[in-house]
């Protein structure tokens, strides 16, 4: 964990190690000040040497402006550090989350990757802040400060050991005991943040089943549990004032009485007393700093984990070592494939799947909920890999394509349809940045999406997040012309066109096949409608093959396929 953090800090290395530098300057020049303060007392005040105390007050002044100097420097370079050293950290994250395979992002929820990202690495930015600068000032001014109180009078000094064993021993106890409590709210911000992104993006299902209670009532579940979670932690973190303040007190009174004997017995001037309460408030004020950068850094332990485990987390699909960059047709091939979504061959969730197709066909593919359509189109474009046999695109294995050119030949309209924030443009050039306009017009009226469009000012429009000002059927024409800029050789559609009517989705494919003749097409779909002109139809039924055959084959061989059929139609019939 701690390799890969501090793998992080890269261009900050100069910032970072001059922090601490400045700090070692700042916190030696405190630490001699009260000497100073003290011969001032006893070889000038007491003594009634003027020039004395003029030649010590001159060198006290410049040894003061240069450890506040230092101490600015200080802070402004461990700010910048920080804060490059978080920026670098979202980074890393963002970046090895655009790596993520499939299955590498189910391993996580969107809530708990934004948790990490936010509340998360700004919890280790206030650590790496203090640890670069408070937890170097801290030791190093408490050890400079007993040398000194030694140097003066090791009787005494005695009573400055026996409060840091002391208070040491105690800070140390509680913390142990706080750190548990903030290692479960930070996994618990992640439930948090996953309920309010949840009801953001379903206000209007929310507003529409009257259910606001319900969703206050979640909301406040998880808040008071973080609550209480915070509450036990501070249980603990509470006792650290109190202790510091007695520690306090207890070190002024032992210094004071023995302090007060010493000075009667000549063993001890006014000026030395005097800098000992000084090196005694040093002491007692960096253990009160240390046990901030404590309390710091045990709640960003946690913090650092997840941290690091997303970083760290390698994708399950990688490029071969030579890959091929050219694709000869659409043809594919299952053979033999298993699949399981975690590697288990106990839990199968595609089996024996042999299946051939050649170049430029339409293949429907239909069955019910769970039947693993969706899971059978991802394994072409190699969003999960196979767990036993081989998918083969042009005549080759998947696996031995680089992976940017074979998703750039296949595209994939997803179930779940995503626009991003922008135009209407800018969404359709996801398919293909360099499209011209001709080739974006081109696209929408081979989806259907021209219509709608010429309707919106200037032929575009601003789409907001998530495409919340489209409707259903609009978004999923508007994929569809997003994936033919691609131009790709395999375009699958799963459930593409299930939110437009009937002859839509018929003059959409019927554009596939005067437009696109070449180009191989996998439509899954609900509406038997949809598919029934295929050349080839499967019929998916509990991650197997239960049969495949064109439209009329299906109705005598298959009983599964003749059931929806004559479902739907009949359906169809009443309707009318």
């Amino acid at each position: 964990m701690l390799k890969t953090l501090l793998a992080q800090i890269k261009e900050y290395k100069k910032d970072t190690i001059l922090t601490p530098v400045l700090v070692v300057v700042e916190v030696i020049l405190e630490v001699v000040i009260p000497l100073l303060m003290a011969m001032i007392i006893d070889k000038g005040i007491e003594v009634r040497d003027m020039n004395m105390v003029v030649k010590l007050g001159i060198i006290t002044l410049l040894a003061s402006f240069i450890s506040l100097a230092a101490g600015g420097l200080a802070g402004k370079y461990a700010a910048k550090a920080s804060t490059g050293f978080a920026k670098n950290l979202r980074k890393a994250m963002y970046y090895n989350i655009q790596d993520f395979s499939f299955a590498n992002i189910d391993k996580y929820s969107t809530a708990g990757l934004v948790t990490r990202m936010m509340t998360d690495v700004t919890n280790v930015q206030n650590a790496f802040q203090m640890l670069i600068r408070a937890c170097i000032r801290a030791p190093l001014m408490m050890v400079s400060a007993m040398i000194m109180a030694f140097t003066i009078n090791a009787q005494i000094a005695m009573v400055f050991l026996v409060a840091i064993i002391f208070l040491g021993v105690l800070l140390v106890f509680f913390m142990t005991r706080a750190h548990p409590y903030f290692k479960r709210v930070f996994n618990t911000y992640d439930d948090l943040n996953a309920s309010v992104q949840e009801n953001v993006n379903g206000i209007r299902v929310v507003k529409a089943y009257v259910r606001e209670e319900h969703e206050d009532e979640k909301f406040k579940k998880t808040s008071t549990l973080i609550y209480k979670l915070f509450v036990k932690a501070e249980n603990y973190l509470v006792f650290n004032m109190p202790l510091m303040q007695l520690t306090v007190y207890g070190c002024i009174i032992g210094i004071s009485w023995f302090g007060a004997h010493l000075i009667v017995g000549g063993n001890l001037t006014t000026g030395e007393l005097t800098s000992l309460f000084t090196y005694v408030m040093m002491i007692l004020m960096s253990l009160m700093m240390f046990s901030m950068v404590f309390v710091m850094v045990v709640m960003s332990i946690a913090s650092a984990q997840r941290i690091s485990e997303v970083i760290n987390e390698k994708s399950t699909l990688h490029n071969p070592a030579e890959p091929d960059y050219e694709i000869k047709d659409g043809s594919i091939d299952f053979n033999n494939v298993n699949f399981s979504y975690f590697d288990d061959q106990e839990e199968i969730n595609l089996r024996d799947i042999n299946v051939h197709i050649k170049s430029g066909q339409t293949i429907g593919i239909i069955g019910g909920t769970g039947s693993a359509k969706s899971t059978f189109v991802q394994l072409i474009p190699r969003l999960y890999d196979v767990t036993k046999g081989e998918v083969l695109v042009g005549g080759k294995d998947v696996r031995k394509y680089d992976l940017e050119t074979l998703r750039n030949e296949v595209a994939m309209v997803l179930q779940k349809n995503v626009l991003f924030s922008g135009t209407i443009k800018e969404n359709l050039r996801w398919g293909n940045k360099e499209a011209s306009d001709e080739e974006i017009v081109e696209a929408c009226k081979l989806a259907q999406a021209d219509e709608f469009i010429q309707r919106f000012p200037d032929n575009d429009t601003y789409i907001e997040q998530g495409g919340t000002n489209v409707s259903g059927g609009q978004k999923q024409r508007l994929c569809i012309a997003r994936a033919l800029l691609k131009k790709p050789k395999i375009l699958i559609l799963d459930d593409s066109t299930s939110a437009v009517d009937t002859k839509t989705d018929a003059l959409i494919r019927s554009a596939f096949k005067k437009v696109i003749p070449g180009t191989t097409k996998l439509i899954i779909a609900q509406r038997i409608s949809s598919v029934e002109d295929a050349d080839l139809i499967i019929v998916l039924d509990d991650g197997q093959i239960s049969a495949m055959g064109t439209n009329d084959e299906l109705l005598e061989s298959s009983a599964i396929y003749k059931e929806i059929y004559e479902t739907q139609k009949k359906g169809g019939t009443l309707s009318e």
